[in-house]
C-alpha cells in the first residue's frame, strides 16, 4: 500500500467524527509536500480534511468513510487522477475536482468529458481554491440528489412491472378481470403479511429462473 499523506491511518479515519457538520475532502496528489500544506489550509478553513498519496491509498480511504468530495491532482505516477476520479466515483458516488498545470488542456478535457466537476490551475493555496469546492460541493450534492431520486425510480418501476405481470398472468390463468385479480394479490400478500410488490417480485424472480408459470400464484 501506498504512504498516507498527512499521518493519517485507515484506523484515524474510521474514527472520524462521523455527525461532524465539516465537509469532508479527501485530497489525492503525489507531491507529498503541496498536499501536507494544502491539506493544512484547507483545515484552517474548517473542513475535514483526508490527504493521500496516491490512487490507489484514496480508494482505500473511501472505502472506510463518507467523503463530500474529492480534490485529485490529475497527472500522478501509476494510477492517474483520471482514472482514481473514474473509480471513486463508480465505486463510491464520490465527485471530483482536479488539480492540473498549464499546458494540460487535453487531460482536462478528458477529465471533465469523465464526469469531473470542474478543475483548478496550480500552484493553488486554500484561500483560492474554497470558492471552488463550495461550487463543486453544491453541484456534487445536486447530482447525488438526481442519483437517488432516479434509483428510487427504476426501484418503483420494477415493482410496478413485477406487479402487472403478475395480475396479467392471473387474469389469464383464471378468466378475471384485472380489478379481481388485483384484490386477489392484495388478500394473498396481507394473509402472507407481506408487501404485495416484494410478493409479486418473488413470483416473477421464480419464473424467470424455472422459465414457466409459477405454481406459486394465488389461486
Amino acid at each position: 500500500m501506498s504512504g498516507a499523506g498527512a499521518g493519517l491511518s485507515p484506523a484515524n479515519i474510521r474514527n472520524m467524527d462521523t455527525d461532524s457538520k465539516e465537509m469532508r475532502l479527501l485530497l489525492v496528489d503525489d507531491d507529498r509536500l503541496g498536499l501536507a500544506a494544502l491539506a493544512r489550509g484547507l483545515r484552517d478553513a474548517a473542513y475535514a480534511v483526508v490527504a493521500a498519496d496516491s490512487g490507489e491509498t484514496a480508494l482505500e480511504y473511501a472505502g472506510t468513510t463518507r467523503f463530500d468530495l474529492a480534490v485529485v491532482d490529475i497527472r500522478m505516477p501509476g494510477m492517474s487522477g483520471i482514472e482514481t476520479a473514474r473509480r471513486l466515483r463508480e465505486s463510491h458516488s464520490l465527485h471530483s475536482v482536479f488539480l492540473t498545470s498549464y499546458g494540460e488542456k487535453e487531460l482536462v478535457e478528458e477529465a471533465i468529458r469523465d464526469g469531473g466537476l470542474s478543475y483548478v490551475i496550480k500552484p493553488i493555496d486554500a484561500q483560492r481554491l474554497v470558492p471552488s469546492l463550495e461550487t463543486a460541493l453544491a453541484r456534487a450534492r445536486d447530482l447525488n440528489a438526481l442519483l437517488d431520486v432516479k434509483a428510487q425510480l427504476e426501484r418503483a418501476l420494477s415493482s410496478g412491472r413485477c406487479t402487472s405481470m403478475v395480475i396479467g398472468m392471473l387474469m389469464e390463468r383464471h378468466g378475471v378481470s384485472e380489478r379481481a385479480a388485483f384484490e386477489t394479490l392484495r388478500a394473498h400478500a396481507r394473509r402472507e403479511r407481506r408487501k404485495l410488490e416484494d410478493m409479486c417480485r418473488e413470483f416473477v424472480e421464480d419464473i424467470e429462473r424455472s422459465g414457466k408459470r409459477s405454481s406459486s400464484l394465488p389461486a
